[in-house]
């Protein structure tokens, strides 16, 4: 395999699926079922979701409320999507643990980094949800901060599009798309890959992060297994 440990980050917007909200159950179990194609290859996985299906700090600040308000709101809408994928997981027979930065023990476990690290080395997936814990931080911040603490090889971020572009390819016709692209060129060319934090902590780590479709079956092996799938940053 390509890749020991890796950090798979998936959009909240994805598990729509067809939807225009929420979570689209038949979207979560072809995830469910992909992760578990990898895993079978003694891949150690970690996952971080996003919110947006359900809540958007940004969007909610822009309507009028207070920002930190509206964040920690966001990081309640990525636990809810990390349970729905917990629950998907389990049913195809993986173990996981789900860990948030937001103490919650009811429904999941805080945050431990040593405690992440020997869930992988036992073979669970795990789940990181509630973002960072801090307002003002994405979860592209998050994904890349615990894809650093574990000491992930790459950080897979599962997007609709199969790619980096020179352009948007949904608005831009003439758009093409980079195989490998570095840091820097990102930088220059002002690409839209993550948010800049989150990027720039993948640079100073030299944490690869590659962009690819998730939404196509058998991508996801394809990638783990070495294959040359979307586009890579290193």
């Amino acid at each position: 395999m390509k890749y020991k440990r890796i950090l798979l980050k998936l959009s909240g917007e994805a598990l729509m699926g067809e939807q225009n909200y929420g979570i689209d159950i038949n979207r979560v179990n072809q995830y469910a079922n992909e992760i578990k194609e990898i895993h079978a290859l003694g891949i150690e996985i970690a996952i971080v979701i996003g919110g947006g299906n359900i809540y958007r700090g940004l969007s909610a600040e822009k309507a009028g409320m207070d920002r930190v308000q509206a964040d920690y709101m966001g990081m309640l809408a990525t636990v809810i999507n990390s349970m729905a994928l917990q629950d998907a997981l389990e049913k195809v027979g993986l173990k996981t643990r789900l860990l948030t930065a937001i103490k919650m023990e009811q429904i999941c476990e805080p945050f431990i980094r040593r405690r992440a690290v020997r869930h992988l080395e036992k073979g669970r997936i795990v789940i990181f949800g509630a973002g960072t814990g801090n307002p003002y931080f994405t979860t592209d911040t998050a994904a890349s901060l615990r894809a650093i603490e574990i000491n992930a090889d790459a950080v897979l971020k599962g997007t609709r599009v199969d790619g980096i572009y020179t352009a948007d390819p949904e608005k831009d016709a003439t758009a093409t798309k980079y195989e490998h692209i570095s840091f820097s060129e990102v930088y220059e060319k002002g690409l839209n890959v993550m948010d800049m934090t989150a990027f720039t902590l993948c640079q100073e780590n030299n944490l690869p992060i590659i962009v690819f479709d998730m939404n196509k079956p058998g991508n996801l092996k394809k990638l783990a297994s070495g294959e040359h799938i979307g586009t890579i940053v290193s």
